[in-house]
């Protein structure tokens, strides 16, 4: 996003329900923040994310639910709640709502700029 550029975190145009959307909104030296639109999306079957950076991300619309690596229980979210992953916390993103977008801020500490988080399956 450009300097000065005005978003609306709630704008979906140009965005389709076959993939995950990342939007780059800040990068700058320590920090990175994007918005992550999800339609049912999930990390492929087997897969954690063990990330050298912390983040920390909040969830605007829609529900998702994250698994720790040796947890049972699930932790869901939803509009309005946010979670703390520190760096090295292995996580997968079990499911997000299928009946409507799951838009999540996410804030990167300590991440690469050019770092690419990648995208979940469907």
């Amino acid at each position: 996003m450009a300097s000065g550029s005005k978003m609306n975190l709630y704008d979906l145009s140009g965005s389709g329900r076959d993939a995950e959307r990342f939007d780059q909104l800040l990068s700058q030296e320590g920090v990175r923040i994007e918005r992550i639109v999800s339609n049912g999306q999930s990390t492929p079957e087997g897969e954690w994310y063990d990330q050298d950076w912390d983040e920390w991300v909040i969830v605007i619309s829609g529900r998702a639910s994250i698994r720790y690596e040796g947890k049972d229980e699930l932790c869901l979210l939803k509009a309005g709640d946010s979670l703390f992953l520190p760096a090295h916390c292995r996580h997968r993103v079990e499911w997000t709502d299928s009946e409507q977008p799951t838009i999540w801020l996410a804030v990167h500490i300590n991440a690469p700029r050019s770092e690419n988080t990648g995208g979940l399956d469907e």
